[in-house]
């Protein structure tokens, strides 16, 4: 992977620039999808639902017989941002449903249900400095992840009114360093961290300890599924049961407020059952 070292001031630069190219080349080719909301509390999720057209256009052809295709191994030129030291690159999600949606995948082979690790978070701190959004982490199949090539991903902020998540106005206020809580608005397994003041130096050394304490106190296995929500200031884990509910794939996003579904009638089931209780179904126990 031949791409120029990505600081955190070029990262948002580098990203409108790269869309516009991926775009105009075809390289990128986003989802459409009708966009919903569902008021929960004092927020709203977002649910987007998925036409179609999009539903044919994705179809893809069987390949039981053959290996897995990688897209991380070899990513697109026309896709790709650049490297983020020590040992990612950061690219644009091909197939986006939300707009300037980045992927930071590791140069060498990792698994997605691996732990995640401080060269993971050092490299996640450079694109958050650069872009002060919603990073995510789907730790495998039951998690929603797609890929099996280490990938964590950012988003710009979701909202409504400036939110990195539609969930961060459901959270209570952070707790100091070396402490976790839980949010009783959240009806489904999860712990919460805060992360301290934003800049100070050693960024990706406390979001690794931050995730260790996290994953400590809900005892997750090696390879246990999990759901991690990151932003400057707080980290969020949800160990998982099941990658979905009523045929609704569940990944990180949809514990951040912002939901996928494939029908309008996916959309009714979920605003029936309320999707808060749909992310219960789907998420883990509590220690």
């Amino acid at each position: 992977m031949n791409a120029a070292p990505l600081t955190p001031a070029a990262l948002w630069p580098r990203t409108l620039s790269v869309t516009r190219h991926a775009l105009e080349t075809g390289a990128l080719q986003p989802i459409a999808t009708e966009a919903r909301t569902l008021p929960i509390a004092n927020t709203t999720f977002q649910v987007r639902v998925l036409g179609r057209v999009a539903l044919k256009e994705r179809k893809r052809p069987a390949t039981s017989n053959a290996e897995p295709f990688n897209p991380f191994a070899n990513p697109e030129p026309d896709l790709v941002l650049g490297d983020v030291p020590p040992a990612h690159v950061c690219l644009l999600n091909k197939f986006n449903v939300v707009e300037h949606h980045l992927l930071l995948v590791t140069r060498a082979f990792e698994s997605q249900d691996a732990l995640l690790t401080r060269a993971d978070f050092d490299a996640l701190s450079t694109c958050l400095e650069g872009l002060d959004g919603l990073a995510f982490y789907n730790a495998g199949e039951t998690a929603g992840a797609s890929q099996r090539h280490k990938h964590l991903q950012l988003v710009p902020p979701l909202g409504p009114d400036g939110l990195r998540a539609p969930v961060e106005s459901l959270l209570p206020s952070l707790p100091g360093p070396g402490r976790v809580i839980a949010a009783e608005s959240l009806p489904f397994a999860h712990l919460l961290a805060g992360l301290g003041p934003w800049g100070a130096p050693g960024q990706g050394e406390r979001m690794l300890a931050a995730y260790r304490l996290l994953r400590e106190a809900l005892g997750l296995g090696e390879h246990a599924p999990y759901n991690l929500l990151v932003t400057r200031d707080w980290m969020l884990l949800v160990p998982r049961s099941r990658a979905e509910h009523l045929g609704v794939n569940v990944n990180a996003l949809g514990f951040a407020g912002s939901l996928l579904v494939r029908t309008p009638e996916q959309f009714d089931a979920v605003a029936a059952l309320g999707p808060l209780e749909l992310l219960r179904q789907v998420a883990g126990l509590a220690p």
